[in-house]
C-alpha cells in the first residue's frame, strides 16, 4: 500500500466526505440551494472544556456536542469516548445521524457527542466523574433532555456511561416525569429495552441478508442468492462486530476473517466466533488463535483477503484510495460510520461492487433506541399490557379448532401457537421490519433513476427529500 490508513485519515475531512456524498446526491433532487444548505449544515456546535481533579492536580478535558438538524425533535446521537475524537468527526457523525434517522423513518434530528479521552487511561471512578461533568455541561446549555437531545452509546461508551448520564439528569431535574427518556442504551434495570445491545449488529446482518436475496443484483456480481456459503470478513470485534458475526453465521454465512487493531486472522473454512472471542479475552489479542490458517500483524491486510462480503465495523476511513484496489469483496456492508472515503467508494462502484451504506446499514441501533425512548415516555414495557390477553385469546382459538376437528395438539405444538410476544420478540420484529422496508425503499430509488450510481447516493436522495419536506412544512419563523 502506498500510504498507511493513519496517513490517509490525517489527510481527509470526515465531515467534508459526508458533504461530498450529500452534494453528489443533491443533484438528483429538485430542492432550492438555500434549503439544501440548511440541510447540509450543522445547526449547533457546542465545544467546551472542563477540569477534573486527578491525583494531586487537575486535568482539562475537551468535549463536544453537535446538533446537526432540528427538522425533528429531539435530536439523537451517541457519545464517542476517544483520544482521536475531534470537532470535524463529531460534526460528520451528527450529519450521518440526521440522514440515518430519515432513511429508517425514525422521527429524530441528528446529533453526536465526543469526549477526547482514552478510556484505558482512567479509573472507573474518574470515568464516572468525566461522564457526569459532561452531562452537567450539556444540561447547563440545554443540550440534553427527552424532548431536546437524547444521547446514546458509541465507540468507547456503553450501558454504564448511559446509567451515569440518566442518573445525573434525573438528579438535576427532580420530578421530571420523562427524565429517563433523556438517554438511550441504558441497562434493563434502569428502564432500558431488551435487544438494544445487539441491535446494530443484528441490523447489519439483516441488511446484508436482504442485499444477497435479490437475484437480479447477485447475478450481476456472479454470486448465488442467499447467505449460505458466502465468505465474510469483519473488521472489529467490539459490540457491533461481535453481533454482526453472530447473526451472519446464524443466517448461514461463513465468517472467514476477523480484523482488530492488534492484527487480523483468516481461515477460508471459517472461524468459530465464541472460540475467537474467548481467545482474545484470555490472551488480549486475536493473534495466535489456533483456528486460523493465516494471521497478519498489519490489521489492514486482513481487509484484502479473499471473501464475498466485507464488513468494516470499526472506525471511519478504513477503505481509502490507498488500499481499495486490493479489496477483493464484491459487497461492502458499512457497519461503521464512514469507513469508505468518497474516492474509494467511487472506485468500488465503478468496479461493479455493491456498497451497503453506513447511514442505512448500522441504523439498527438508533431504531431500537427509538423503541427505548418510546418505552420511557409511555412508562410501560412492550408486551406487558397485552401478552397474557393474546395468549388467552390464542388458547381459546386452539381449543375451538381442536373441538371442531377432533384433533388434539401436543404440549409443544400448543405452546408455540399460544405464546404471546415478549418485549425482545417485539423489538426484533420492529427492527427487522424497519431494516427490510428501508433497504427496498433505497433500492427502489436507485432503480428508478439510472443516473444514480449506488445505494449510498439513493439513500442520500431519499433522506434529503424527507428532511426537505419537514423543513418546508415547518416554514420559517419569525
Amino acid at each position: 500500500m502506498a500510504k498507511s490508513i493513519d496517513a490517509a485519515h490525517s489527510e481527509t475531512s470526515f465531515f467534508g466526505d459526508v458533504c461530498q456524498f450529500f452534494d453528489h446526491a443533491a443533484q438528483f433532487t429538485s430542492h432550492p440551494e438555500g434549503l439544501l444548505d440548511q440541510i447540509r449544515s450543522c445547526n449547533s456546535v457546542y465545544r467546551f472544556r472542563f477540569p477534573i481533579r486527578r491525583e494531586n492536580g487537575f486535568e482539562v478535558i475537551d468535549a463536544w456536542r453537535v446538533e446537526h438538524s432540528h427538522h425533528k425533535s429531539p435530536t439523537k446521537g451517541g457519545i464517542r469516548y476517544s483520544d482521536m475524537v475531534n470537532e470535524d468527526e463529531v460534526m460528520a457523525l451528527a450529519a450521518l445521524m440526521t440522514y440515518k434517522c430519515a432513511i429508517v423513518n425514525v422521527p429524530f434530528g441528528g446529533a453526536k457527542g465526543g469526549i477526547k479521552i482514552n478510556t484505558k487511561d482512567y479509573t472507573v471512578a474518574e470515568l464516572e466523574t468525566i461522564t457526569r461533568r459532561y452531562t452537567v455541561e450539556l444540561i447547563k446549555k440545554n443540550f440534553i433532555g427527552p424532548g431536546i437531545d437524547v444521547p446514546a452509546p458509541d465507540y468507547g461508551s456503553g450501558e454504564r456511561e448511559m446509567s451515569w448520564i440518566a442518573d445525573t439528569y434525573q438528579t438535576m431535574n427532580p420530578g421530571q416525569l420523562d427524565a429517563l427518556g433523556c438517554v438511550t442504551g441504558k441497562p434493563i434495570a434502569l428502564h432500558g429495552i431488551a435487544g438494544r445491545r445487539e441491535a446494530t449488529g443484528r441490523g447489519v446482518a439483516i441488511a446484508v441478508r436482504e442485499c444477497v436475496d435479490i437475484s437480479e443484483d447477485m447475478n450481476k456480481l456472479g454470486l448465488s442468492t442467499g447467505l449460505s456459503g458466502k465468505r465474510v470478513i469483519v473488521q472489529g470485534l467490539g459490540n457491533v462486530g461481535y453481533h454482526t458475526i453472530k447473526y451472519l453465521i446464524e443466517f448461514g454465512a461463513t465468517v472467514v476473517g476477523i480484523c482488530e487493531f492488534e492484527g487480523a486472522i483468516y481461515n477460508p473454512n471459517g472461524l468459530n466466533l465464541d472460540e475467537v472471542f474467548y481467545h482474545r479475552k484470555t490472551t488480549g489479542s486475536i493473534l495466535g488463535f489456533a483456528g486460523s490458517t493465516k494471521e497478519f500483524i498489519n490489521s489492514a491486510e486482513g481487509l484484502e483477503q479473499e471473501c464475498d462480503i466485507l464488513v468494516p465495523a470499526a472506525l471511519e476511513n478504513q477503505i481509502t484510495i490507498a488500499n481499495v484496489a486490493n479489496i477483493k469483496a464484491k459487497i461492502i456492508a458499512e457497519a461503521a460510520n464512514g469507513p469508505t472515503t468518497p474516492d474509494a467508494a467511487d472506485f468500488l462502484i465503478k468496479k461493479g461492487c455493491i456498497l451497503i451504506p453506513d447511514m442505512y446499514c448500522n441504523a439498527g441501533g438508533v431504531t431500537v433506541s427509538y423503541f427505548e425512548w418510546l418505552k420511557n415516555l409511555s412508562h410501560v414495557a412492550f408486551g406487558r399490557m397485552d401478552k397474557r390477553y393474546e395468549e388467552n385469546a390464542n388458547q381459546n382459538l386452539v381449543n375451538m379448532v381442536e373441538k371442531i376437528t377432533g384433533i388434539s395438539l401436543d404440549s409443544a405444538q400448543r405452546s408455540i401457537i399460544v405464546k404471546g410476544a415478549s418485549e425482545l420478540e417485539l423489538v426484533n420484529s420492529g427492527l427487522e421490519d424497519t431494516m427490510i422496508r428501508s433497504y427496498h425503499e433505497i433500492r427502489d430509488i436507485q432503480m428508478a433513476n439510472p443516473k444514480i450510481d449506488g445505494l449510498r447516493t439513493a439513500a442520500f436522495v431519499g433522506s434529503i427529500d424527507k428532511v426537505a419536506v419537514s423543513y418546508m412544512n415547518m416554514g420559517i419563523w419569525p
